[in-house]
């Protein structure tokens, strides 16, 4: 089983939930850090992936989505295209990087593409293979696919009590196929991410256009050959006043398939590559216990 981790994802949960007190012996923070390794850890106790993939952002808010729809993440801009991160967690994720690569834990990611990006074009390179895929973030529902399977581990109740989502999952919650999740999402909207929706149309009513259209390209085809049934009280105004966004808005939400990824070995490693990096990484950050937690559950 390949398990594919949205690493940024991972390390911002780590650096809320734990205190910035926990710091290197020379003062500075790692509590991210520490979070991160002792998450990896468990995963890997708990769901014994035989190939593993951390993934990153190569480019965190991409131009084709920008271009798409310009709020994209404009909320969280701090300056020029620079994401808002806070300052302790700056230089903690190149030291991430470099456990990381040390471990010999496959780090991957792509030149203009999200780590989102990364794991829809892994998923889709698995083929028929099963894929767990580890996240605090609702978009990549989309991919969930239980004729794989392809699940979603979301740990927004945290990692040792992670929800298992599948398409009876989204089903379940939102009232759509599971790999109709984009189309649902685009009507929606998403604040955290800058994108709007259509004004007035809400989960609801998102997913009733998706259960009665099947798809956003279908209702929007039904929009241009003036159909009136099965659209909500209300709705179809809303929709056609709106239909340059929904034009749009696709190729922010859906994760792409194809970024440009280099052949790698995602195999999860039983000893680490480098030792000997890997021994000073831990005396000069103080990472001895979580390290050696994570070096035994990959040894088992």
């Amino acid at each position: 089983m390949l398990m594919l981790l949205d690493t940024p994802s991972l390390y911002f949960r780590a650096f809320y939930g734990i205190p910035e007190s926990i710091k290197a012996p020379d003062g500075s923070p790692v509590n991210a850090v520490r979070g991160l390794i002792d998450m990896i850890a468990t995963l890997v106790r708990q769901h014994s992936p035989t190939a593993l993939a951390a993934t990153m952002d190569a480019d965190w808010r991409p131009a084709f989505r920008v271009a798409a729809i310009p709020t994209y993440k404009a909320h969280r801009v701090a300056h020029g295209n620079t994401e808002e991160v806070p300052e302790a967690l700056v230089p903690q994720i190149a030291v991430i990087q470099d456990v990381l690569d040390a471990l010999g834990i496959a780090r991957l990611e792509s030149p203009g593409y999200e780590a989102d990006d990364v794991i829809g074009t892994l998923t889709h390179q698995a083929g028929d293979g099963a894929v767990d895929i580890v996240t605090g973030d609702r978009d990549l529902f989309q991919l969930v696919d239980d004729s794989r399977p392809v699940r979603v581990l979301y740990t927004v109740r945290g990692i040792r009590n992670l929800q298992i989502v599948d398409e009876a999952f989204v089903t379940a919650k939102y009232g759509v196929p599971g790999r109709s999740y984009a189309d649902f999402a685009t009507l929606r909207g998403d604040p955290s991410d800058g994108l709007p929706g259509v004004p007035g149309v809400g989960e609801k009513t998102a997913a009733a256009l998706i259960t009665r259209f099947g798809s956003l390209s279908a209702l929007l085809e039904a929009l241009d050959a003036g159909v009136t049934d099965g659209f909500p009280a209300g709705s179809r105004n809303r929709l056609a006043a709106a239909r340059d966004y929904l034009r749009a808005a696709p190729a922010v939400v859906k994760v792409a398939p194809d970024a440009p990824l280099p052949a790698t070995d995602l195999t999860l490693p039983a000893k680490p590559r480098d030792p000997e990096t890997l021994v000073r990484l831990a005396d000069r950050y103080g990472l001895d216990s979580p390290l050696n937690r994570l070096l035994d559950a990959l040894g088992r």
